[in-house]
């Protein structure tokens, strides 16, 4: 995939967007584990260790001060324990994510066949409810922590999710995707097509089909292919002149919205499809115009719940900064600084090859 960019301006921009994230007062919960998702694959990529230690520092911080109770939007901070876990081998690191990880094999809320309920505090707040969200905090979480254990049983655990998740969610006439459903009433309640859903669900499909080894050895993996191909297939067509996605994506007067315009773009990356080039070079251009120089990254809709129509979606303000316009602006952008290293490098070796 050809993407026009200069690799030291993007690791700038990188830098910058890391840096007034480390600054917000974010809590052990969704918005700091998005945040710091992002975080850590700033450095993943970069290799910069600065982003390591100051990560440590936060988390050690934070589990001197205590840590809240777990849910599934809580466990969304798991992601960032693995890179630490990885990177330095501390078994206080390992010990919270097993915790996390046995809070969602065995005491969070499910329903039907073994589905995670979506939950934000230690309360039943969405009996029987099916939300996108709980992809990227609690099912994305589960698949890496098996990929790095070796724990078969969590990766089934994962995929079982995504399964059921697309099922409920994905509309199979147009590809794109409700915000939530609910089980008692067989119901997609509002039924919008909200575009940050829409981002949670292609992002974390294509995650988990880049990470997993042997993917196309799980049956489920197939459902996820087939499900993110006609999701992106339908998405592209709803892109806005300007390079972002409205916050709800079918509704062409809806206010471009930068966490789903910036999850959905690197989705696209990571799929590796040539022809999604000029998508991801008009979200690029567009989310770069929205990052301020102070790294804040700016038109990113509030906390949304199911909302009752399309008016309520709308309504949402885009005024602050959000932990998780923070950690998917650097998925975006590291996804593409990934992509042009790789690409480049290919290149390089190429041309040695044809220069012996």
């Amino acid at each position: 995939m050809k993407i026009s960019i200069d690799s030291s301006e993007l690791k700038q921009t990188i830098d910058r967007v890391v840096e007034y994230t480390f600054g917000m007062d974010l809590t052990w919960d969704w918005p700091g584990g998005v945040a710091y998702y992002g975080v850590s694959r700033a450095f993943e990529v970069t290799g910069e260790q600065a982003y390591l230690e100051r990560m440590a520092a936060w988390v050690d911080e934070y589990m001197e001060a205590g840590l809240p109770v777990w849910t599934v939007n809580t466990c969304a901070m798991g992601h960032m324990l693995i890179t630490l876990y990885e990177q330095t081998g501390e078994q206080r690191y390992l010990d919270l994510i097993m915790s996390k990880v046995d809070y969602l094999e065995n005491k969070a809320l499910r329903f039907g066949d073994r589905v995670l309920q979506h939950t934000v505090s230690a309360k039943n707040d969405f009996p029987e409810q099916c939300w996108a969200d709980t992809l990227f905090m609690a099912a994305y979480f589960l698949l890496r922590v098996g990929i790095m254990q070796g724990e078969k049983r969590l990766i089934d655990d994962a995929l079982h999710q995504f399964f059921w998740h697309i099922n409920y969610l994905q509309d199979e006439d147009s590809g794109l995707w409700y915000h939530g459903y609910n089980n008692i009433n067989k119901d997609h309640m509002s039924g919008i097509y909200w575009a940050r859903a829409n981002a949670w669900a292609a992002y974390t499909m294509s995650r988990a089909a880049r990470i997993l080894p042997e993917a196309y050895l799980y049956p489920p993996m197939m459902h996820i292919w087939s499900s993110l191909r006609d999701q992106l297939a339908a998405i592209k067509k709803l892109q806005k002149a300007d390079g972002l996605w409205g916050t709800v994506l079918d509704y062409p007067e809806a206010y471009g919205e930068l966490s789903a315009t910036a999850g959905i773009a690197a989705a696209m990356v990571m799929q590796h499809n040539p022809l999604h080039a000029k998508y991801v070079q008009k979200s690029l251009e567009g989310v770069i115009a929205n990052i301020a120089d102070n790294g804040r990254v700016r038109n990113v809709s509030g906390g949304t719940a199911v909302m009752n129509d399309i008016a309520g979606y709308l309504a949402i303000d885009r005024k602050w900064a959000q932990g998780w316009g923070q950690g998917l602006a650097l998925s975006l952008l590291t996804a593409v600084l990934e992509s042009t290293t790789k690409a480049q490098a290919n290149e390089q070796a190429k041309e040695q090859e044809l220069s012996k």
